[in-house]
């Protein structure tokens, strides 16, 4: 399974949790991610919208990760303490300094989005974007903590989650 790569994705991912939606009006699940939310394109990250959000959802964490990876899991992007109400994350959401909410450390060792880029001539790569409602206060964590650290926060507080994948491929 995808998310066992990612322990505490796995954890959260429970069946009993409510199921959101979540999607993108740049690409459907399970099809190719567009070169413009890529390294290759403006490296601006996807625009993302969700419904179903349960109450008492405090606040929102969005993941982006990579978990084919060579290294293994890859995290690419993790913005949290967005607003329970937050229908959802205009483009180049990941760029910009929005004081909505935070954005950890991705795994390219900057804060906010970093696209798909994997290996030139590599296989496609599977970019699996998650919104998970999380039922306990805002997560209070340092400025320059990293994607895994503050994923492990929610650990167990997640209410309701949703997933949408895309793929992409680098031409060589």
């Amino acid at each position: 399974m995808l998310l066992q790569a990612v322990p505490w994705l796995a954890a959260a991912c429970n069946p009993g949790l409510m199921t959101m939606e979540l999607t993108s009006p740049a690409f459907a699940s399970n099809s190719a991610i567009p070169t413009h939310y890529t390294c290759d394109g403006s490296n601006a990250s996807p625009p993302l919208s969700w419904s179903g959000v349960p109450r008492p959802t405090k606040a929102l964490l969005l993941s982006c990760v990579d978990p084919d990876a060579p290294g293994g899991t890859f995290f690419h992007w993790t913005a949290f303490n967005l607003p329970p109400d937050m229908p959802g994350l205009s483009e180049a959401a990941g760029i910009s300094s929005q004081s909505a909410f935070r954005q950890a450390v991705n795994n390219f060792g900057h804060v906010g989005y970093g696209g798909p880029c994997p290996p030139a001539g590599d296989h496609p790569h599977r970019y699996l974007f998650t919104v998970f409602a999380v039922g306990k206060d805002k997560l209070d964590v340092a400025a320059d903590t990293s994607a895994a650290v503050v994923g492990f926060q929610l650990h167990f507080s997640t209410l309701g989650k949703a997933a949408i994948m895309g793929l992409y491929k680098r031409q060589s």
